[in-house]
């Protein structure tokens, strides 16, 4: 129910939303070349000009990348290692580099689309490291700055309220550290343990969780990413829109979340 309301929304208010009469602007009002670029080639003076026009370099950091990749989903969870911003941009970074062949492909191509999203690329370390002051604790004996945000939330919240208070507490947390879902792993623990104390259905507590914590994703989407490389277009640009999106979809997801809560019955954990 919540995907199929959130599908329709999103689409109404992007009609709602989309440019008017001469405010409208076509492919002709962006400069694409859709012809295929055919890359420059420069005369081979030294070894090191051979060495990054041929696919050889980007082959052996290809197999050591794939290599690393390997032990690291084989020696931890995956869900762990996924769940890592570095592990996302490695990840991103060997497929550009395999995708595009050679070294100097791989470079033009990263020079092309800095210029389009370079704002976004400065958030995202900003992001990472924000991340680690929110879950990490000052030294052992502490707690994180998440948990004592999550117990406060939680002590504000009663069975009927659970749902909109933690969808709140969610949506904050994501707009600082969008990580898509990866800080549940550390959150989950008392976040779950309110819902029991608080006899929420606990099934429908995970869903509160992502669903709220993807609401912040709204304002910078992955996809503007190859968007505005594609289109030579800066976040500004778009940002009205996908806030616009945010305004509407808020209030409408704790909505639902508080109203589709209230049809589900708590069952106790099981334990074997």
């Amino acid at each position: 129910i919540m995907t199929a309301v959130l599908i329709v929304a999103s689409i109404a208010i992007a009609y709602w939303s989309a440019p008017k009469g001469s405010d409208i602007k076509t492919i002709e009002h962006f400069p694409i070349q859709i012809e295929e670029e055919k890359p420059e080639v420069s005369a081979e003076k030294r070894p090191g000009d051979w060495l990054e026009n041929s696919p050889i370099l980007s082959i052996l950091i290809v197999i050591l990348g794939a290599v690393w990749m390997f032990n690291e989903f084989s020696k931890s969870n995956p869900i762990l290692a996924i769940s890592s911003l570095n592990t996302y941009n490695f990840i991103f970074l060997i497929l550009g580099v395999a995708l595009h062949g050679t070294p100097r492909n791989f470079l033009n191509a990263v020079s092309k689309a800095v210029p389009a999203i370079s704002g976004v690329l400065i958030q995202f370390p900003l992001y990472g490291s924000i991340a680690f002051m929110m879950t990490n604790a000052l030294n052992p004996a502490d707690l994180s700055l998440s948990h004592y945000i999550a117990e406060f939330f939680v002590s504000i919240a009663s069975q009927e309220t659970f749902a909109i208070v933690m969808g709140l507490y969610s949506a904050i947390l994501g707009f600082f550290i969008p990580s898509g879902g990866g800080k549940w792993i550390i959150e989950a623990p008392y976040v779950m343990q309110a819902a029991h104390d608080l006899k929420v259905h606990l099934g429908w507590s995970v869903q509160i969780y992502n669903a709220a914590e993807a609401l912040p994703n709204l304002i910078n989407p992955f996809f503007m990413l190859p968007m505005l490389g594609i289109l030579k277009l800066k976040a500004k640009d778009v940002i009205g829109f996908t806030v616009t999106q945010l305004i509407f979809h808020l209030p409408l997801v704790l909505f639902l979340l508080w109203f589709l809560g209230r049809t589900m019955t708590y069952s106790p954990p099981v334990f074997s």
